[in-house]
């Protein structure tokens, strides 16, 4: 019996998930067919439910669904649980299993594709949802400086970084209110701006934006836009013109998306395959 994975989130006009992992299964010679689910909040509870179908391996889960997906299910992985965020889900007969496979893919496109290195370096944050919490974990792994976190809503900020306190150690945490990126100094003694907004993206509400203006964005950081379609995106175009190192998120996306196959799967994702698929997709 053939199975299916699905991509829960809303919207997924954008996504091009369905293409590269469906190049991997297909190269693999597996019978597994990916699908959107496209998934408003309020339907959530409904969607998580169908997973538990013997024909369901799992799930990949996107914006707006990574933390209220997590009461929903049976089981959370140690990384999934101090993140506070699920991106993957896999379905042992009937239960379902929660992970976090961002982290892995943030960090490998950080260091292999950007060759960042990070110890005594100082990183900001543009937004404080779930993609931000992984990223926010993966940086408290590494011998990072400070991390200062901005985002519309302050309440939201501070809650991320209250909530990874105790992991900090001597690390130093900072959340301020979008309304000061024009006059912190955090920003321009960045060596890392990472954008965890979906500001920029091709057919969402902001397509064709960039969330900082060319003159704020510090020439001496590397600039990494998370946001995956456009390729290029507004942001990118903005830190190039400034002369700032940029990296953008599609390498990303295929490296978590590589990690999520192998829990599905118990394989090895195909990342050349993936990259290519992925990159023909948004062509």
């Amino acid at each position: 019996m053939s199975k299916s994975v699905v991509l829960i989130g809303y919207p997924l006009k954008h996504s091009v998930s369905p293409a590269f992992q469906q190049a991997a299964f297909d190269s693999c010679g597996l019978e597994v067919r990916y699908e959107k689910w496209e998934t408003e909040a309020e339907r959530l509870a409904e969607a998580v439910n169908k997973l538990r179908q013997p024909s369901m391996l799992g799930a990949n889960v996107t914006i707006p669904c990574k933390e209220g997906i997590i009461p929903l299910l049976d089981e959370l992985s140690d990384t999934a649980v101090r993140i506070g965020a699920v991106n993957t889900v896999v379905n042992r007969d009937g239960r379902l299993m929660g992970f976090n496979t961002d982290v892995e893919g943030f960090t490998t496109a950080l260091c292999e594709d950007g060759g960042f290195a990070f110890r005594n370096k100082r990183a900001v944050l543009l937004g404080a949802g779930g993609v931000a919490r992984a990223v926010m974990f993966a940086l408290l792994n590494e011998e990072i400086r400070s991390v200062t976190v901005f985002n519309r809503s302050i309440e939201r900020g501070r809650r991320l970084v209250s909530s990874f306190a105790r992991e900090a150690g001597r690390i130093e945490l900072l959340a301020l209110p979008w309304t000061e990126l024009e006059t912190s100094s955090a920003l321009q003694d960045s060596d890392l701006l990472v954008n965890c907004t979906s500001i920029g993206m091709r057919y969402g509400a902001t397509e064709g934006e960039s969330p900082l203006r060319a003159e704020l964005i510090p020439h001496g950081a590397l600039v990494y836009d998370l946001v995956y379609n456009p390729e290029e995106t507004p942001f990118l175009r903005e830190a190039k013109r400034v002369g700032a190192k940029t990296l953008g998120g599609l390498s990303m996306l295929v490296y978590q998306g590589a990690a999520s196959f192998e829990l599905w799967t118990g394989k090895k994702g195909p990342v050349d395959i993936m990259l290519k698929s992925a990159r023909e997709a948004l062509e």
